[in-house]
């Protein structure tokens, strides 16, 4: 049996150590969606990782990883422990996305073509929200600007009570590097470079030295069972692999949410099933995800949804309750 999956309490995001005093690097956005593939300048040495806590929340419920179960079972959200009654519930925490009325146009030569227009959104902490719609219904339009990839044209875009219309370039890379956790459809690990530096490569751009990135690196990858792959390269890893991989990358800042697009869409079901289940301990431990999906199946085993189709986005959810 694989090691049990035991996933990190949400935390505050992690400040450089003292033993780094050079300013902080900003990452482009080339370097976010990791699509270099040059090699890292000091050769890879595998940490030697603590040994993974013991299960905690749904995960006790099981024999064995979350992902041991048969493919078609996907982990409950009213599986989960019972809510802290100290915690205040859903409405009432703080908004990590806020979207109001807003709009993004491209301007193709003279044709201006609206790939979003008034979208509103509100995600808050610990939710776990899907996005669902077709291909060329403007959900990577929203995904770019929920990510920072892209800037609005129109309305008002907050992250973490941050106003993104009001920050610079620069500004910008870093509140997307410390807040958001990337999962993208096609992984986009470095190819050359193993597991363990592809995870420990967002911590470089956040001033971490080498030792502690590598620590932190390690005792993700263990918690998500990849502990005997810390120095494997994408090429020797599976699909599944590499995607869980992926996840490990984003997790490892701490971020205040996870973007995930298209997570499963590479993969095959069983795989598939695997990271959604992969989700559901995140969500169950206090994560913020946002999923985009074409998938209805996959977008059903988030607890929220909302749709996407030529530009205008709905909350049938919200519209059944009022």
């Amino acid at each position: 049996m694989s090691e049990p999956i035991v996933i990190p309490p949400a935390m505050g995001t992690v400040e450089p150590t003292a033993a780094s005093d050079a300013p902080e690097p900003v990452p482009t956005t080339e370097a976010v969606q990791a699509t270099a593939t040059t090699q890292p300048a000091e050769p890879v040495a595998e940490a030697a990782p603590a040994e993974p806590a013991p299960l905690v929340g749904i995960a006790a419920a099981v024999d064995g990883p979350v992902w041991a179960r048969p493919a078609t079972s996907v982990v409950s959200a009213d599986s989960a422990d019972p809510p802290d009654p100290m915690e205040p519930p859903v409405q009432l925490r703080e908004p990590i996305v806020e979207l109001e009325h807003v709009g993004r146009t491209y301007h193709l030569g003279h044709v201006d073509v609206p790939a979003l227009i008034d979208a509103t959104l509100t995600v808050r902490r610990g939710e776990f929200v899907a996005i669902v719609g077709p291909s060329g219904s403007g959900k990577s339009t929203l995904m770019n600007i929920i990510g920072c990839l892209d800037r609005a044209t129109s309305g008002l875009y907050r992250l973490a009570g941050t106003p993104i219309s009001t920050l610079s370039d620069d500004e910008l890379a870093r509140v997307r590097s410390r807040t958001i956790g990337f999962v993208f459809q096609s992984y986009n690990l470095l190819p050359r470079t193993s597991a363990l530096e592809n995870v420990a490569t967002p911590l470089m751009y956040q001033g971490v030295g080498r030792r502690e990135r590598h620590e932190r690196a390690a005792a993700t990858l263990v918690r998500l069972g990849l502990g005997d792959r810390l120095n494997h390269v994408p090429t020797e890893l599976s699909g599944g692999q590499q995607q869980r991989v992926a996840i490990a990358r984003a997790l490892v800042t701490d971020p205040a949410l996870i973007l995930a697009d298209e997570p499963t869409g590479n993969l095959d079901s069983h795989s598939g099933a695997e990271v959604m289940n992969i989700l559901h301990e995140l969500h169950a431990s206090g994560r913020t995800i946002v999923l985009i999906t074409h998938d209805a199946k996959v977008a059903s085993a988030a607890p929220r949804h909302a749709l996407i189709a030529d530009g205008l986005l709905t909350l049938p959810d919200e519209a059944v309750a009022a």
